[in-house]
């Protein structure tokens, strides 16, 4: 179900603008409005998830196509020989909108371990 107040809610429904790079049925992906390298990109279901720790198996499905579009945006920019997906998970692990999100993070030699 959507939520009203969620920002991610918003862009999916086109409250609020944002640079899209992918969309179908199940998946939005935009430009990270704060990048952390040449690409970095939100990969999000269009189904308000707040996160992963709150998905459940019915989300399995709309939880792998997020990585699999975060893959083909990887191939889309030419940056399949280094990315980084990422799925922040509560506050402590820097989770700040509570709509489930990949970070697709590439274009840039990326350091481990990461934080």
């Amino acid at each position: 179900m959507p939520s009203p107040d969620c920002i991610f809610c918003k862009i999916v429904r086109g409250e609020i603008p944002s640079k899209k790079v992918y969309e179908d049925e199940h998946i939005l992906a935009f430009e990270d409005l704060n990048p952390q390298g040449p690409t970095h990109v939100l990969v999000i279901p269009k189904k308000h998830i707040a996160g992963l720790k709150e998905a459940s198996l019915d989300d399995a499905e709309v939880v792998g196509r997020c990585h699999l579009a975060a893959a083909q945006i990887a191939r889309d920019r030419n940056i399949e020989n280094g990315y980084r997906t990422v799925l922040n998970v509560g506050p402590q692990a820097g989770q700040s909108v509570f709509h489930l999100h990949v970070h697709l993070i590439g274009g840039r030699q990326l350091s481990w371990p990461p934080g």
